[in-house]
């Protein structure tokens, strides 16, 4: 394998692929017995992880640079014909679904990605081609007009990023500057903003209207593969996390108040945790990198051979700068079973944060590969993907003095209160959007009302004095997911509970609880979502009193510590 800025990038050959398709589906439907359906089947997948493999490159080099001409012009193309493709697949699937071997495929396979297959035949039709191509171009439109923002900051050039970091800057004059600034750059798109949604909302609705959905709703949970529960299960779940932890986060603030010595907690406040200053990690890109090379070595094998891998093809991209995409993630490359880590790092603990987030996600899927019959089930849903991503966050603790020296405890205290105190704003994300997509009809003021209704409920310490704009309920848009993963953000409150269950048993039994966690990683999406918790010994957060048992020891962790 090549380092990553030498692979080399080709546009795939679209009647090829169509012959592949065609070809497969013949065979498939006139297999003599289920070792040709199934060989066929498999070898038709990983001649086709070519295609994803170049889609994947395209995608990742893209969002380093959105003003690149060439890979926005790729990434036109790969929108303008993945829809159609995906309707052409469906004879593929059509014919794994109606083959007289499905039997052995479920038992090679698993039922859940027969269950998975049964969705894409719905989901992928000519029918809503028109709006799959406009809702690409508006998502990439989107993603250029956050990505052009910036602002001259203190003699900087920043970026929305750039500005956070000075969010926690132990002078408070500073940090209300820079909120000011921040918020000020949300404003002055936010026309454009209002607009991009706007539109990408009355597409979504047109989709699942096409397709016979009474709502983007119930598309939106099928594209999830939200199969073992309902949005009234999550309504349940909201409301729980309003009475079990938002008053615990309300009690932590106060302690937070307390410690900076305001008067009142305003926003800019909120991301400083000590008076004298958050830890920063110590070090280059480099340096920071060569440190979590030593600490994945010392974790356990598993992670010492994972990261010696994607240190040896720099398999990265983490500095932040200006026209690279917002946020951070993990891409993987099918033909290659090789992750690619994306992030914009700042100077913060952010930095060491979204690392270990990532390479989460990152580990999962280079230890899923070696052990899932297909490239398909490397993944699973993304509310168990994400415990892969939150729990890594947590396992590393004992090694956070790698990036910060002496100021490791400061570090693992200030992250254990931003996991919990995070969940109700996850949830006030997941309220807002079924609140646009129950009324889609709402103006952008509308949605403003809708948001800030959410956020008093869920989360009654947020403070924007200072900014009319964020008062009146624009927060709403900082948050990429909305515009791009609709639905995707509740996952990530779920997720972080039962990590809260991992870490819990971590801290009794550091090899039995890694043991559960490699459990959960190797399952990839191999098994339905309860299957899957059960398996790392997990516990469905529907349960009653599943929550507070997640979250109990968590709470009193951190209101008793002494920092």
């Amino acid at each position: 394998m090549q380092k990553f800025s030498a692979i080399e990038y080709h546009r795939p050959d679209l009647a090829q692929i169509h012959a592949l398709i065609d070809q497969t589906a013949q065979i498939l439907r006139t297999a003599p017995d289920a070792e040709h359906a199934l060989a066929a089947f498999t070898d038709y997948r990983t001649q086709s992880a070519a295609f994803e493999t170049m889609y994947s490159v395209a995608h990742i080099r893209s969002t380093m640079d959105t003003t690149d001409p060439f890979y926005e012009a790729e990434m036109n193309f790969f929108h303008e014909n993945l829809p159609a493709l995906s309707v052409r697949e469906k004879t593929v699937t059509q014919a794994v679904l109606t083959s007289p071997f499905r039997d052995a495929f479920a038992q090679h396979f698993g039922t859940p990605w027969l269950r998975r297959l049964e969705s894409a035949q719905r989901l992928a039709d000519e029918a809503i081609i028109p709006e799959q191509i406009e809702q690409a171009k508006l998502e990439q439109a989107y993603a250029k007009t956050v990505a052009g923002c910036s602002v001259s900051f203190r003699g900087e050039t920043c970026n929305f990023y750039a500005l956070l970091r000075h969010m926690q800057n132990p002078d408070r004059s500073i940090r209300r500057a820079a909120f000011t600034a921040w918020s000020e750059l949300y404003r002055s798109v936010s026309d454009t903003l209002d607009e991009q949604y706007s539109a990408l909302v009355q597409l979504r609705c047109r989709m699942a209207q096409k397709l016979g959905y009474p709502s983007y709703i119930e598309m939106a949970y099928e594209m999830h593969g939200r199969y073992d529960y309902s949005p009234a299960n999550i309504a349940a779940f909201r409301d729980e996390v309003r009475r079990v932890i938002t008053p615990v986060c309300t009690e932590l603030f106060e302690q937070q108040r307390r410690r900076l010595h305001v008067d009142r907690l305003h926003w800019y406040d909120e991301a400083l945790v000590f008076p004298q200053g958050n830890p920063v990690p110590r070090g280059t890109v480099a340096q920071l990198l060569d440190a979590a090379q030593k600490m994945y070595r010392a974790l356990s094998v598993q992670t010492g051979e994972f990261f010696d891998f994607m240190k040896q093809y720099e398999l990265f991209d983490l500095p932040s700068r200006p026209g690279k995409h917002m946020g951070g993630y993990c891409s993987y490359l099918p033909s290659l079973n090789a992750p690619f880590i994306f992030s914009n790092f700042n100077g913060t603990s952010a930095d060491v944060d979204v690392l270990t987030h990532e390479a989460g996600h990152a580990f999962a899927s280079f230890t899923a590969a070696k052990f899932v019959p297909l490239s398909d089930l490397i993944w699973s849903t993304n509310e168990i993907n994400e415990i892969h991503s939150m729990t890594m966050e947590l396992f590393t603790y004992p090694w956070m003095d790698l990036f910060f020296g002496e100021q490791a405890e400061q570090y693992c205290y200030a992250h254990l209160c931003q996991c919990l105190c995070v969940i109700p704003y996850l949830c006030c994300v997941d309220e807002f959007q079924h609140k646009v997509f129950e009324n889609p009809a709402m103006t952008p003021a509308q949605r403003r009302a809708a948001w800030r209704q959410s956020e008093q409920s869920l989360m009654p310490w947020r403070d924007y004095e200072g900014s009319d704009f964020l008062q009146s309920g624009g927060f709403w848009m900082q948050k990429q997911h909305i515009f791009l993963y609709p639905f995707y953000y509740i996952d990530y409150a779920l997720a972080q509970l039962c990590a809260f269950s991992l870490f819990d048993a971590y801290q009794t039994d550091r090899q039995a609880a890694w043991q559960r966690y490699l459990a959960l990683c190797r399952a990839g999406g191999t098994m339905g979502y309860f299957q899957t918790l059960q398996s790392a010994g997990l516990t469905p957060l529907f349960q009653p009193g599943a929550i507070e048992a997640a979250v109990i020891p968590i709470a009193r962790q951190l209101l008793r510590a002494n920092l």
